[in-house]
């Protein structure tokens, strides 16, 4: 029925108007964004209106689709940081020329306690309750904010607001888009066309990708990070990432594929999408140069010249090394430094490292890694020797 509805908006010649939110949540868009963020290109090429909608005022309640327990609440600073990483970002897959940036704070500004009585009396308790994630964790007697319930009804006013005539948005996103067609009904506009895109399973092959698991593969990392990263990918989750991300034909996909049951080395194929991957980024100079040094330092077995140099400048006499590995840019944040020195995985100049609260004294110069991909030569300076 909705596909019928789609073809009957299309056919009358006028632009649609696709929307699709992200709540900045994390400083960096990731591959999971761009399946989304590619579809919402190819209706841009059509000749169609597309907004990037961040969620700047829903980041602030945190999305409960698929969790089994309350989100924390960020800060407006973090929100306002991460969404200036997400309107630059997006940029390398959509046309910046052609597309439209909206912040959902613009229709609720001052947090009008009247608008948002209004909106939630538009739906009730118990069709909340037919949401999955809310059922299970009502039956297990886990706990429900009341203002999550409020982020559903929220998401679907955008729509109202924007006039949607398409949404785009993943799979565990269904609920919510629903609602913004049952709302945009119930304030008297036509129903939006819901579309849903598969989930992107992070790098561990389980759980979806995301920034907070670590499991994820941001589009604007360095070149051999997205490299090395896309290397990891067990062989079967390689083909999931083919498709899901790559431009190239399906039968051409399928022809690799079929090549790899057929004996050839599948580590082959990989290089091709990390390839892929980077140029789309980056370049073709950058990802052959990831190329290059992937292959001196994991298969040769030696570390690359170049190796990235950075200076951090303190204030004091020395810095504990997880903030220094966060500051360096080696980690997302210092739970994740703390992290990776549990897991054996953080090595000074060739050493492992065992405790993460360890000073780096000012004035040395280490040669530092984190896990197998991420290395830099990082000199500890104090301000005066700028």
């Amino acid at each position: 029925m909705l596909e019928s509805e789609l073809v009957d908006r299309i056919r009358t010649g006028r632009p649609l108007c696709v929307k699709a939110g992200f709540d900045p949540t994390a400083p960096d868009l990731h591959l999971g964004h761009v399946v989304l963020l590619e579809k919402m290109r190819q209706f841009q090429q059509l000749g169609h209106q597309v907004v990037f909608l961040i969620g700047d005022f829903t980041g602030r309640i945190g999305d409960p689709s698929g969790k089994n327990a309350t989100r924390p609440p960020m800060t407006i600073e973090e929100i306002k940081a991460n969404a200036v990483t997400y309107r630059k970002q997006v940029s390398k897959v959509l046309d910046p020329d052609k597309t439209v940036v909206r912040f959902n704070s613009e229709w609720f500004a001052g947090e009008n306690s009247a608008m948002m009585i209004q909106l939630a009396s538009q739906y009730t308790v118990a069709r909340m309750l037919e949401r999955d994630d809310f059922k299970k964790r009502f039956a297990n007697q886990q706990s429900i904010a009341i203002h999550e319930f409020l982020y559903p009804l929220v998401q679907g006013y955008d729509s109202v607001a924007l006039e949607a005539d398409v949404e785009l948005g993943g799979t565990d996103q269904k609920f919510n888009l629903l609602i913004g067609r049952e709302l945009q009904r119930q304030y008297g506009q036509p129903q939006q066309i819901v579309i849903t895109v598969p989930i992107l399973e992070g790098l561990d092959g389980v759980q979806k990708m995301s920034k907070s698991l670590g499991n994820y593969i941001g589009i604007d990392e360095p070149p051999s990070e997205i490299f090395g990263k896309v290397m990891s990918l067990s062989d079967e989750l390689m083909w999931r990432y083919f498709e899901l991300l790559s431009a190239r034909p399906m039968m051409e996909i399928q022809r690799f594929r079929q090549q790899a049951t057929e004996g050839a080395n599948p580590r082959d194929f990989k290089v091709l999408l990390a390839k892929e991957m980077v140029e789309r980024f980056h370049s073709t100079n950058d990802a052959e140069r990831a190329h290059a040094q992937f292959v001196a330092r994991f298969q040769q077995g030696i570390d690359p010249d170049d190796i990235e140099q950075k200076d951090i400048f303190i204030q004091q006499s020395g810095i504990a090394l997880a903030n220094l590995l966060k500051d360096a840019g080696l980690v997302a944040s210092t739970s994740d430094a703390h992290r990776m020195v549990e897991q054996g995985a953080v090595r000074i100049d060739g050493e492992r490292i065992s405790d993460s609260r360890q000073e780096v004294v000012a004035g040395t110069s280490h040669v530092i890694r984190v896990g197998k991909r991420r290395i830099a030569r990082i000199s500890v300076l104090t301000h005066s020797t700028q």
